[in-house]
């Protein structure tokens, strides 16, 4: 058994009445009601055929419905995605929040401790100046 993948949109623009592959491939890329037509005015009666009967499904009150549900669960995931991103990037920030701040405290203590070396080696030069004036 073969399986054989078809690249919808690399189909060409005009399609022989003979290729009912290509015919039928061209059907299913279809997406706008301007495409059937197109496609309708070939004059094929196996796609004319196919088409009424997409058309006729598509009319029904159940079809209608379904298509609507469709719509708003597509609607939902994305809202739903959407509110996922915002989460994460919000949690994302307030993880990034408490690195920085960390960070700040180790630069503070850092800033503390150099604070504090330098007033040591200031009494260290004093010391050293005091003994060096008594000689």
């Amino acid at each position: 058994m073969s399986l054989h993948y078809f690249e919808l949109p690399k189909l060409p623009e005009v399609v022989s009445a003979d290729d009912e592959l290509k015919l039928w491939l061209t059907l299913f890329n279809a997406e706008t009601e301007e495409e059937l037509a197109k496609i309708e005015a070939w004059g094929v009666p196996v796609m004319e055929q196919a088409i009424g009967a997409y058309r006729h499904v598509t009319a029904t009150d159940e079809f209608k419905e379904l298509e609507r549900q469709r719509h708003y669960a597509a609607h939902n995931n994305a809202s739903a995605l959407g509110q996922a991103r915002r989460e994460g990037a919000a949690e994302e920030r307030a993880k990034w929040e408490i690195v920085i701040a960390n960070k700040d405290e180790a630069l503070a203590d850092s800033k503390a401790a150099l604070a504090d070396k330098d007033a040591r080696i200031a009494e260290l030069e004093a010391e050293l100046e005091a003994k060096f004036k008594k000689r």
